[in-house]
């Protein structure tokens, strides 16, 4: 409950602000005389990143006046038409958008099938063509911009979300993440009209209010509406537009003409009308000729409707005979029509019911909540289930219109709530004899819904509806991040249907988090959007299960165990090294190589879920520190640098090493930058091998008088310095060590999300592997009497001993 105070006041305090700067802005642009636009908001959201599998939300605000929504965004993504087939969908960074609630693409394994992935926009969104934007998910691009106008979306609540791979693994946990992340920023700005009575996306269009009232009996409810001209003309090329509010939930909307007259025998006064946008001849929700019948809108959703009345195309007046010259005039009547409380249908003959929100005790997460009827009669209790027969119709008003029965429910999910998801369930001990219907807005029907649930073959089939376990006895789905607002629940009940008596049938409503609770295959998180006013949540799964509730199973139980044994006694190959170094009695080596493969086995035994004997970000440290301390510490041991040297080159490995397990331990270059640190110790072993054992021999008498003739000396020496090479190392040996060492890098390389735990089992084996095969390939230096002298002269050339013989 804290935390919800704390985000409504957070709400309260930014909208008032917003308001504020708002009022201004208009207040300054209305003394701007250049333009007919004013910037209701602009907002930049600075560079951020976005790691893989990983999910940012943008919110935006378009108030009712609002006539453009302009969008910026820069990306360090270079996708290309040519590369995007080749690029993984799981790898795939996409931007997606949505009107009123967040997008969530991976939301069923069907979704993607109806992604646009391989369409790119070059970049840019312009025009009405592209209307289908808001349900829609690109690729992302290095440079987007987008303009979209109140003649192509709603008011409300407008969703980027901006995805870093998507599918079933997208919310799975990884044990080491192979893609990269993508940094962007963006500019947002609304536009709104300066003038209030001027509308469109060039804000050239005039808006003509309608003068209502209303009237209230038992029997209904009517707001009948007029044109305070009362009477317009328009010719061929003219248009009126008028906007009205329906505030409640009403049966129809009936919009006609009177004191109709024309200057021809035959003429056609159009009318289109749209819902929370501005209506054309080309975008329209209802359309038709008001000339002698009015156009009849059923079940009309709640909010701003815009009418225009037109003559039709020119196509249809070159048609119907109508001359281009003609002129019609009129006077727009509107009358909504509704039904006293707690009634609708025809003739007001069926139940609805309004449902109050009951927050639930002890939810971590801010909204969670249950949905029970308003009705002081209903019993109390900890029952989160209501009984529906106390509320639903049983016999209908007019069984000539309708063989069935109806009972809606009204819910409300609270602004900064649309992270969340209805769940529905209906359940009874005999079979049930309902349908469901939803929509959002308005009353549903058989026919005009936004979701519906017939029986186990008949449902929606959108990517936000996911049903689960429903049978004769039980309907069980979820609408996924339910947009902000009023939703109607209309349960069907047909009239042949019978039920069992003292079987009630039991309802359960509530707004959820997280569907299923993760399905007990992961942990509920949520997250705030860019502006902080919208909480969503999402899934965290465990290592065997994925997808947005983590109830897909990517991995079976035998097959994890499978996995976690090669993982972790895979580690064993670090054995073979760790005794060879102990055998030459090498013991910084042995300890470097036990310690190397004891840290592995137990970082992958807590990764993968077995047990952890400290935490994890210690566990990980340890085991690419020491592996790097491996793989470095086999080139410094084939080098012949005295005790002093090595020690000294040890301690500047550990120090590297450590930051670079510190900083990003799993990123692909680490492998590089360890082999060039290993090789570079390597080299200036060698080197002050070199410059110590031969600074005596050059300054020798010997050496002065090969100097006579110095090419047969530099020849001689670069022959005795490749014969002492061959004979300090055994070369088949050296072979196979580059052999395991390239399988290793193979391994590495083909690494993916699947097929880790088999490739990543490999590369322990071979890396391990190669290290035994480098160390047994050095052959100990051993003087004349066959002692060994690690310090020992093996660049010395042949030369006859003087010394008298016994």
């Amino acid at each position: 409950m804290a935390e919800i105070s704390v985000l409504g006041l957070t709400t309260l305090v930014v909208f008032s602000w917003a308001v504020s700067i708002c009022t201004s802005l208009q207040d300054s642009g209305s003394d701007d005389n250049n333009g007919s636009f004013f910037t209701v908001s602009s907002f930049r959201y600075p560079k951020s990143e976005v790691r893989p599998y990983d999910t940012r939300y943008i919110r935006v605000d378009l108030p009712p006046w609002f006539s453009s929504l302009n969008l910026a965004l820069e990306s360090d993504v270079d996708i290309t038409a040519k590369s995007i087939s080749k690029i993984s969908k799981s790898l795939l960074p996409v931007i997606c958008f949505r009107d009123g609630s967040p997008p969530l693409p991976d939301a069923s394994t069907n979704a993607l099938k109806g992604l646009e992935l391989g369409r790119l926009f070059n970049g840019s969104f312009e025009g009405a063509q592209d209307i289908d934007i808001a349900q829609q998910c690109y690729p992302m691009q290095k440079n987007m911009s987008l303009r979209l106008t109140n003649e192509q979306i709603s008011p409300g609540a407008w969703y980027v979300g901006l995805f870093n791979g998507i599918g079933v693994t997208r919310t799975q946990g990884k044990m080491i993440v192979r893609s990269s992340a993508f940094s962007f920023s963006a500019n947002i700005s609304v536009e709104g009209c300066k003038t209030a009575t001027m509308w469109g996306p060039s804000c050239n269009q005039t808006i003509y209010a309608l003068s209502c009232s209303r009237f209230d009996n038992q029997a209904a409810s009517v707001v009948s509406c007029s044109d305070s001209i009362p009477s317009s003309c328009l010719t061929s090329v003219e248009t009126k537009t008028y906007a009205l509010d329906v505030d409640e939930i009403a049966e129809q909307l009936v919009i006609m003409a009177s004191n109709l007259k024309v200057d021809s025998n035959e003429t056609y006064l159009m009318c289109y009308a749209r819902f929370g946008a501005i209506a054309s001849e080309t975008l329209h929700d209802y359309a038709g000729n008001i000339h002698k019948l009015p156009l009849v809108i059923n079940k009309p959703k709640a909010g701003r409707w815009y009418i225009v009345a037109s003559f039709p195309g020119r196509e249809n007046r070159l048609l119907q005979g109508t001359n281009s010259s003609s002129k019609v005039c009129f006077s727009m009547n509107v009358k909504v029509l509704g039904c006293p409380m707690g009634k609708a249908g025809p003739n007001c003959g069926q139940q609805i019911h309004m449902l109050q929100a009951v927050m639930r005790r002890g939810s971590l997460t801010p909204f969670e909540s249950y949905y029970l009827p308003v009705n002081d009669a209903l019993p109390s209790g900890s029952s989160t289930a209501f009984p529906l027969e106390p509320f639903s119709s049983n016999v209908s008003s007019h069984p000539e219109l309708d063989t069935s029965t109806w009972t809606y429910f009204l819910m409300n999910i609270p602004q900064g709530g649309a992270g969340g998801h209805i769940h529905f369930r209906l359940t009874s001990d005999s079979t049930i004899q309902y349908e469901v219907y939803l929509r959002f807005g308005g009353l549903p029907t058989a026919d005009d819904r936004d979701y519906y649930y017939v029986n186990r073959t008949s449902s929606s089939r959108s990517m936000f509806f996911s049903l689960y376990n429903s049978s004769q006895e039980k309907v069980d789905f979820y609408i996924l991040y339910a947009r902000e607002g009023t939703w109607s629940f209309g349960l069907r009940r047909l009239s042949d249907s019978t039920a069992p008596e003292g079987q009630p049938t039991l309802v359960s409503l509530s707004l959820e988090r997280c569907p299923r609770r993760c399905s007990s295959h992961g942990n509920c998180r949520y997250a705030f959007d860019a502006s902080g006013l919208t909480s969503y949540s999402f899934c965290a799964c465990d290592r065997t299960h994925g997808g947005f509730d983590c109830g897909i199973e990517i991995v079976s139980h035998q097959g994890h165990i499978i996995q976690s044994v090669a993982l972790i006694a895979s580690n064993a190959a670090a054995l073979l090294p760790a005794y060879w170094a102990l055998r030459q009695r090498e013991y910084s080596e042995w300890v470097l190589f036990t310690s190397s493969g004891i840290s592995s086995a137990l970082y992958h035994a807590c990764d993968v879920g077995t047990w952890c004997v400290l935490t994890y970000n210690v566990l990980q440290f340890m085991d690419f520190w020491l592996s790097f301390m491996a793989v470095i510490g086999t080139f410094v041991y084939l080098s012949t640098a005295d005790e002093a040297i090595k020690r000294t080159i040890h301690t500047v490995v550990a120090i590297l090493t450590a930051l670079l397990a510190l900083t990003k331990a799993t990123r692909a270059s680490n492998i590089i930058i360890v082999l060039a640190i290993g090789s570079l110790g390597l080299l200036i072993g060698f080197l002050v091998e070199f410059v110590t054992k031969y600074r005596s021999y050059c300054g020798s008498s010997g050496f002065s008088l090969n100097m006579l003739d110095r090419p047969r000396a530099v020849k001689e020496w670069f022959s005795n310095l490749i014969k002492t090479l061959k004979k300090r190392f055994r070369w088949g040996f050296v072979a196979a060590g580059l052999v395991a060492f390239t399988m290793a890098a193979i391994s590495f390389k083909v690494e993916t999300s699947s097929s880790y735990w088999i490739w990543h089992s490999i590369w322990h084996f071979t890396i391990y592997t190669s290290s035994f095969f480098f160390l047994c390939s050095k052959i100990p230096i051993v003087n004349n009497e066959n002692q060994t002298h690690p310090g020992g002269d093996n660049y010395e050339l042949t030369r006859q001993d003087s010394l008298p013989r016994n």
